[in-house]
């Protein structure tokens, strides 16, 4: 049996966020009650004249920069006809040709191993979402909602013979694609609400061979797992095609997230069906130097970078470097934290208790009553011994429901660390109580220093400082 090769280009489109729809004044809202968010400009009735959203092209001028494209000083709107109950006006306007608004540009993913990897992209062009058909279960037919019709939206596509080559690196592209359009604030990145809609088109070769395969499209991917696992089941679906003499055939597949497998909706269109000529509705765009310059200032550090300049400023691992990173305010909330107090403590309580306290109560951790100066506040009590990581853990519970800061609860609740000499008192105690663990410990058993260690906390309350219970009790042990 042959060996062979996955190749899957990337569509990915993705909703703008801007307050009104891309040509009309509707607003830019996700559900609702069906068509309440629709005009004659959405409908495509006779007589109505659209006029772009100027945020919304704004806002694919910043991807593009950030995505390392090249920008098309002069860009220009199609139709693109096409039938479909979704399209009212019978076609979409896009962009189409050698103008979109971005071109020739990549981002790089980063795998396990940590090594990256550049995907070059192809466009990042503008146009209007479709609306939204509803099938109604046991009747037969479909009902259509155009709040959805006219919302500006984004296509990213990657360029051709494509960089990506398993579904493990489609997913890393999508998921670091997302990651940069929220740090950019152009996109909430809802897969499961169709803000962010995943396409792979996979296709395979036999390993060695130069002719590229069919390619396939793959639609209803609403998690980054299923569009690992899409383009993995279609791979192989294809090889097993090939290896029985079956053709395979440019068509669109659906995931069922149920039966985790792809179902033939419909044969692909040729480009030659949809017709495009220019929109002439709509007048050119063309773009001053100073404005795409003044865009690009404007971008922030981007999250791959972010991570890697947070392993080696902060000194941090890369798992937690990665989890502070995925959301830009996070990121931004550890930063000022870490100009206060030591960032590797400030990353641990980030990660540990705000982030339990955070879920439970459906927060993020930058949006909790604790601050930045507060939970600085509260490592810095443990690194100058003025509480112990026991009682820290805790004052963060009144400090995430009362909003007060460390130094408030040392005062109202009078919390005082035990010096040394009551330490050495209650040691002394402890391993008197305790003679048979002393001579196991003395018989080279280390571990059971551990039991000790916990009796001393216990009789202490908590507030005794760890460094000083192991300090004595080694020379107690000694």
């Amino acid at each position: 049996m042959p060996e062979y090769v996955v190749s899957v280009g990337m569509e990915c489109h993705a909703e703008l966020l801007t307050k009104s729809k891309m040509f009309c004044g509707c607003e830019n809202a996700f559900g609702g009650e069906p068509n309440t968010r629709c005009c004659p400009i959405c409908l495509g009735l006779p007589g109505t004249l659209p006029v772009f959203n100027k945020q919304a092209v704004e806002h694919v001028v910043r991807t593009a920069l950030a995505l390392n494209c090249e920008i098309s000083m002069r860009t220009i709107f199609h139709r693109k006809n096409y039938f479909y109950p979704d399209l009212p006006k019978g076609y979409q306007v896009s962009q189409y040709g050698n103008t979109p608004i971005g071109i020739n540009g990549f981002l790089e993913i980063e795998r396990e191993d940590g090594s990256l990897k550049k995907i070059r992209i192809t466009r990042a062009h503008l146009e209007e979402d479709t609306g939204k058909s509803q099938h109604v279960d046991g009747l037969g037919y479909s009902v259509m909602d155009y709040n959805r019709a006219g919302v500006p939206l984004m296509e990213i596509v990657t360029d051709f013979p494509p960089d990506v080559e398993s579904g493990e690196e489609a997913r890393l592209y999508a998921e670091t694609l997302r990651s940069i359009l929220l740090y950019l604030g152009v996109s909430d990145g809802k897969m499961e609400q169709g803000s962010l809609r995943v396409e792979p088109n996979p296709s395979v070769r036999e390993k060695g061979s130069e002719v590229y395969g069919i390619k396939t499209e793959i639609k209803n991917l609403n998690s980054f797992r299923f569009v690992q696992q899409g383009v993995e089941y279609e791979a192989k679906r294809q090889i097993a095609a090939i290896e029985k003499g079956e053709p395979i055939i440019q068509a669109t597949f659906g995931w069922d997230s149920e039966k985790n497998e792809s179902v033939l909706q419909r044969v692909k269109e040729s480009e030659q069906e949809y017709r495009y000529f220019p929109e002439p509705d709509l007048i050119p765009i063309e773009f001053l130097e100073e404005y795409i310059e003044s865009l690009r200032a404007s971008l922030p550090e981007l999250p791959i970078p972010r991570k890697r300049r947070f392993m080696q400023e902060y000194g941090l691992p890369a798992t937690d470097a990665a989890q502070l990173v995925s959301e830009r305010a996070t990121a931004d909330y550890f930063e000022a934290t870490a100009k206060r107090a030591d960032p590797k403590l400030v990353a641990n309580w980030m990660l540990g208790d705000l982030t339990r306290l955070a879920n439970a109560a459906s927060q993020s951790v930058y949006s909790t009553p604790i601050t930045a100066e507060h939970l600085a506040g509260l490592v810095n009590a443990i690194g100058k011994g003025t509480i112990t990581g026991k009682i820290a853990k805790e004052l963060i519970e009144p400090m995430f429901t009362d909003g007060k800061t460390v130094e408030q609860l040392i005062q109202e609740r009078g919390i005082k660390v035990a010096d040394a000499g009551v330490v050495q008192e209650i040691v002394e105690r402890v391993i008197a109580a305790n003679p048979d663990i002393v001579a196991k410990i003395r018989a080279g058993n280390e571990k059971s220093k551990g039991f000790l260690v916990g009796q001393v906390m216990k009789e202490a309350r908590g507030q005794a400082r760890p460094d000083d219970v192991n300090r004595l009790l080694d020379e107690a042990l000694a």
